[in-house]
């Protein structure tokens, strides 16, 4: 029935809050290879997610809209972003270096595979992506991680490396093997170009003295990204800022649940225009991967109204 809504109150009214589990059916359906059930024509790609309220993996949609206008735009409007508030960059001059998880692919069935999302976004990367990456994507998609690792070290270690991305906690297994195979004292003395370390998944606080000491080079740019299965949502605009700004053009449409008044599926949502700064809020999704109003499991506090920026309070 959605071609009969036609405002914000029957949206609400006709689509329920949702939960992964309240998902199942028309993921089997998804799955199976059937078209048009959560987005329009088949979803082939589904990534591989922890669940956050247990220890169960979940398959998330991700459609050909998702990867070009939501995971891939937030990758390139970060870029552009940082070059806009570092003019004097030269990013493109050396090779950028992506570690992902587990980045093997799985079929489902014949039409249809699943993985982690870095999975995804490696197999179908663009070619003006894959002539700046270290190392190949033979080694980047390798299974077994500890091999993985240390070719990853080999490969790239004469590299001119000017960006690295990843999670903190992969990133830093990936460091300490490029010293160990190198025999520097830190990763300045072997990529002394590096300039920009794009990181999300985690709370960053932790790990910052870990990386200033390993890395050796401080005028290195730190930026965090709010990047999951389900979206891209938010990312850091300026330098050395703890916040991120929200994303509205990515094809998602938030809804924001106050945590004092949560009810699960049965709570009362508030709009953008409703929200309030230092106000601990559960992130409600309806986004071009065909997640309808879905309870992500994620907490937000905004940080401005003018523009929309937040810090992730609760994963």
């Amino acid at each position: 029935g959605f071609s009969s809504i036609s405002n914000l109150r029957q949206f609400k009214d006709n689509i329920p809050l949702r939960t992964y589990e309240d998902y199942s059916e028309y993921l089997k359906k998804s799955i199976a290879g059937e078209k048009d059930i959560l987005w329009p024509g088949k979803t082939t790609w589904f990534s591989k997610s922890s669940g956050t309220t247990d220890s169960k993996s979940k398959l998330i949609p991700v459609t050909a809209e998702a990867i070009q206008n939501c995971h891939y735009k937030g990758g390139k409007d970060l870029l552009s972003i940082y070059y806009h508030n570092n003019p004097n960059a030269k990013l493109f001059s050396g090779k950028h270096l992506i570690l992902g998880g587990n980045t093997s692919l799985n079929k489902l069935n014949k039409e249809s595979y699943f993985g982690d999302l870095s999975a995804i976004i490696v197999k179908n990367l663009p070619f003006w992506a894959e002539i700046r990456r270290t190392p190949n994507k033979q080694i980047t998609l390798m299974e077994n991680w500890e091999e993985k690792i240390e070719k990853m070290a080999i490969a790239s270690l004469k590299e001119n490396v000017k960006i690295i991305a990843g999670v903190p906690s992969w990133m830093l297994v990936l460091l300490n093997k490029v010293i160990e195979v190198s025999g520097k004292n830190n990763i300045g003395e072997v990529w002394e170009n590096l300039e920009f370390y794009m990181h999300g998944g985690v709370n960053f606080e932790p790990y910052r003295d870990q990386f200033n000491k390993i890395l050796g080079l401080p005028n290195l740019n730190y930026y965090q990204t709010y990047n999951a299965s389900e979206g891209f949502f938010s990312l850091q605009n300026q330098n050395k800022a703890s916040d991120m700004l929200l994303m509205l053009d990515y094809g998602i449409y938030y809804e924001f649940i106050p945590m004092d008044k949560f009810n699960g599926t049965n709570s009362e949502t508030n709009s953008l225009e409703e929200v309030e700064i230092g106000k601990n809020y559960a992130l409600v999704i309806s986004t071009n991967a065909g997640l309808w109003r879905y309870l992500l499991g994620d907490t937000v506090v905004f940080t401005s109204l003018t523009p929309f920026k937040i810090k992730v309070s609760g994963r």
